[in-house]
């Protein structure tokens, strides 16, 4: 890849491009918010989260002050909640350590909690002026394309050697703008769903892909693993028109989450009311729900979901109204379906 690509790449992408509210800023936290919530996250969805979390925590110091229920609850929908943990982390680490401001240091953005070479890149370019790249998936594949690369992009030595390569032609005075210009460029025109829009690409005349019409088979990806399935019974408890949920343990996947309670297997009616007499629930009513399904990296979970009415409270379980369960407690989204049945109460 040569420095060819810099100037008409940067004319496109200052002739137009998305409006994004985290593109009408300098400010390094709210860049580096942007960036950990679009990691497999599309953008639409990422919009309302972002200005909501900002409203919350609209600085360093009020993210590492907020309680963990607090900076959950923000992000509840958003999946993989190891980000806002780390998150939480990195912002302690800034104010601890920097004054409540993030560091204009490349090295020292990598040494955050949760911060990989993308992230640290993205900051350090867009808010600082400082010549890194930032090598995202988008950026992956447009420079695979470019270069007409049938190697595996999420192979680590491959995705190095990619970095390089934009980190040799990465303009000095307009570093943040380029990245920005060629994360857009695979976002909109170089696209990673469909064939690319090739007739868009100010790129085009550089492109080996396209020349080559290889673009249906490049980028390359290593075949994924096939996912664990776990099958689940799940319960909606209530009792006195309140909803008794639980935390997941410490560790592992949802760690800390709040949850519907369940078993880690399928139980048919019959079986689930033996079940639940043997470990003490007073069941004076259950009703089937649909069925559900959630997708996570490497697990799917296939769950079988009751509603079941009690006399009295479960002791284990936390008795919540339906108000507060939807205002302050953050359930992941894999309990929505369930969550449906009592979504009118107030």
């Amino acid at each position: 890849m040569t420095g060819a690509v810099t100037e008409p790449l940067l004319a496109w992408y200052d002739a137009g491009h998305r409006d994004l509210p985290w593109r009408r800023t300098r400010d390094p936290y709210r860049i580096w918010l942007s960036e950990i919530m679009l990691q497999q996250t599309r953008v639409e969805a990422v919009i309302p989260y972002y200005e909501r979390f900002l409203s919350a925590c609209p600085t360093v110091r009020d993210l590492a002050d907020a309680p963990e229920e607090t900076y959950l609850k923000l992000w509840e929908g958003l999946g993989y909640y190891s980000r806002v943990r780390n998150l939480h982390k990195a912002a302690q680490v800034i104010c601890d350590t920097y004054g409540g401001q993030m560091p204009a240091d490349y090295a020292a953005l990598l040494k955050l909690p949760g911060i990989g070479d993308y992230t640290a890149g993205a900051v350090a370019s867009i808010a600082f002026d400082i010549a890194e790249p930032a090598v995202d998936g988008n950026v992956l594949r447009v420079v695979a394309r470019l270069t007409g690369d049938e190697r595996p992009i999420d192979d680590a030595k491959v995705k190095k050697d990619m970095r390089a390569q934009v980190a040799a032609i990465i303009p000095h005075d307009r570093p943040g703008a380029f990245n920005q210009a060629m994360m857009e460029l695979g976002a909109v025109v170089c696209i990673p769903n469909g064939a690319p829009r090739c007739g868009d690409c100010p790129l085009m005349h550089l492109c080996r892909a396209c020349h080559e019409q290889t673009t249906d088979r490049i980028p390359v990806r290593t075949p994924k693993k096939a996912r664990t399935v776990v099958h689940r019974t799940v319960l909606l408890p209530r009792c006195g028109g309140l909803v008794g949920i639980r935390k997941r343990p410490d560790t592992g996947l949802l760690a800390r989450m709040w949850e519907l309670p369940a078993y880690e297997h399928p139980l048919e009616p019959s079986a689930l009311r033996d079940q639940l007499a043997a470990d003490g629930w007073k069941v004076e009513r259950m009703l089937s729900l649909r069925p559900a399904k959630h997708i996570f990296t490497h697990i799917e979970w296939h769950m079988t979901g009751y509603y079941v009415e009690l006399s009295e409270p479960v002791e284990d379980l936390t008795w919540v109204t339906p108000s507060a369960l939807r205002g302050d407690y953050a359930l992941p989204s894999a309990f929505r379906a369930f969550l449906k049945v009592i979504e009118e109460e107030t």
